[in-house]
């Protein structure tokens, strides 16, 4: 089905809630020249409405995402596996992935945390890189995991060839034989559900084409779930505001000049638009 601002709507928020009831999300993101990731998904995380979110970056580049973040809480993350998952246990939805890198201790840590946290998971970035020859490790896992490729990174994944014949089959298929939600990006963005379902988006322009805009999204669609929202709702309801924000970007700024940093900005009066009365 396709996507418009008639799909989803944003429930009204009780007034006697704290952040507890938002939803506790974990991060696991950055490396040594990519410390803009992790930074952008957590905006995006707060921007989007989770209560409380906290970022585990490498100890090396820790200062500076620290220094970057106000809202989100940053943390060194240890390099043991085990202690990482310690680190990360008790929330609500996990996001590992963006800007990680594609080390060897990079991809023990992922496939660590994929096997031991029982929360749904969004894969994004080096965290699908990380996954790609290990598929039978979504296959395991008993919490939904949302991963979130550009085709060439779907490609990766399934062994097929580029461009993606079929994206909608394509998608259906892979999210079928896996048990995920496979948010296959591009132009007319599909996110496909476990039992076969398919919604095709409708927002979003070429401007949105810059490193850091897949960032956002993941810091999304990771805050929609820890607000309990289910998987394929939290995917395909951020995908449509993530377009919509960057729509509203080019009718002001242009589809040139417009930046990652634009559609954190442009995010409240997009989700306004879904607001229920």
């Amino acid at each position: 089905m396709e996507v418009n601002q008639n799909t989803f709507r944003l429930p009204r928020r009780q007034r006697e809630a704290h952040k507890g009831d938002f939803g506790r999300v974990q991060i696991f993101a950055g490396s040594v020249g990519y410390t803009g990731a992790p930074v952008l998904a957590a905006r995006a995380a707060v921007r989007t409405g989770a209560g409380l979110v906290f970022v585990n970056v490498p100890k090396g580049v820790w200062s500076v995402v620290a220094a970057k973040c106000d809202e989100a809480m940053a943390r060194p993350a240890p390099r043991c596996p085990a202690k990482l998952c310690r680190q990360m246990h008790g929330c609500d939805a996990a996001l590992i992935g963006p800007g990680l890198g594609r080390g060897r201790r990079a991809e023990k840590a992922v496939h660590r945390l994929l096997r031991e946290l029982e929360v749904p998971v969004v894969l994004d970035a080096d965290g699908l890189n990380a996954v790609a020859g290990h598929l039978d490790l979504l296959d395991r896992r008993g919490a939904v995991t949302i991963l979130t490729p550009h085709e060439g990174e779907f490609a990766r994944l399934c062994g097929c060839k580029l461009p993606v014949a079929d994206r909608e089959e394509s998608a259906r298929r892979f999210a079928r034989e896996h048990n995920c939600v496979l948010v296959l990006k591009g132009h007319r963005t599909v996110t496909a559900a476990p039992d076969g379902r398919v919604w095709v988006n409708t927002t979003g322009n070429p401007g949105m084409a810059k490193g850091g805009s897949g960032d956002v999204l993941a810091g999304m669609i990771v805050a929609l779930l820890g607000q309990g929202f289910s998987p394929e709702q939290s995917a395909a309801m951020a995908v449509w505001l993530h377009g919509r924000a960057g729509d509203l970007c080019a009718a002001e700024l242009g589809e040139y000049a417009m930046t990652p940093g634009d559609l954190l900005a442009a995010l409240p009066r997009a989700m306004k638009e879904l607001e229920a009365d």
